[in-house]
């Protein structure tokens, strides 16, 4: 299991573009992906739980990958999130 600690960047917070991006993004690896925020742990492969999660800006995340290619999941989530998701 590897894991990173974000601040949510996005002026409008994870909203349906962005979260899009997201869980579009990590759907190429095997690795389970999640977003614990709030002491919740929310499946990032999952457009409508990231946005069920109401995940505002200045919010405080933490992306967990586990499996086979946690690394290279962990990484791409990393430069996908630190890019703006597309915004």
């Amino acid at each position: 299991m590897v894991s990173k600690k974000f601040v949510v960047q996005n002026e409008q917070g994870l909203h349906m573009r962005p979260a899009g991006v997201l869980a579009k993004g990590v759907t190429k690896f095997t690795s389970d992906v999640s977003i614990m925020y709030n002491d919740k742990k929310i499946n990032a492969k999952s457009l409508l739980n990231i946005i069920g999660a109401c995940i505002k800006y200045g919010s405080e995340i933490e992306v967990v990958c586990e499996g086979e290619d946690e690394e290279a999941a962990l990484a791409y989530a990393t430069e996908l999130i630190e890019s703006g998701l597309g915004e």
